[in-house]
């Protein structure tokens, strides 16, 4: 039972690491909300399932219901979240590129005017 409920930990975490890389690395608002919810939905599903497993009998129920209430919630959130974007449809192009290069002109930089060229 032991080799079950790490399964399902190690798989839950792998689902929401999942998610941080896909927030991280898609392009617009609609997809990060995308990856958020339905990543997290089922990592969290799977998380509390190995808990679930490990769990003495009342805990176990408690448990079962935080696995219901994620179902719910979080999909609704998401819907949401998406329907806010989509009403607002100058920020759905707000990208954020984590892995951009800052590239500058060196004649732009300060402190590299030419002395001799001011009058």
């Amino acid at each position: 039972m032991d080799v079950v409920v790490d399964i399902l930990l190690v798989a839950g975490a792998a689902w929401f690491l999942l998610a941080g890389i896909g927030v991280a690395r898609l392009g617009d608002s609609l997809a990060r909300v995308h990856a958020a919810t339905k990543a997290t939905t089922l990592g969290m599903m799977l998380m509390v399932a190995g808990a679930v497993l490990n769990a003495p009998g009342t805990d176990a129920i408690k448990l079962s219901l935080a696995i219901a209430l994620v179902a719910l919630t979080n999909p609704v959130g998401g819907h949401l979240l998406g329907r806010a974007v989509e009403a607002n449809p100058g920020t759905a192009e707000v990208r954020i590129d984590v892995r951009a290069r800052v590239e500058t002109d060196p004649d732009d930089e300060p402190g590299t005017e030419d002395p001799s060229a001011q009058d």
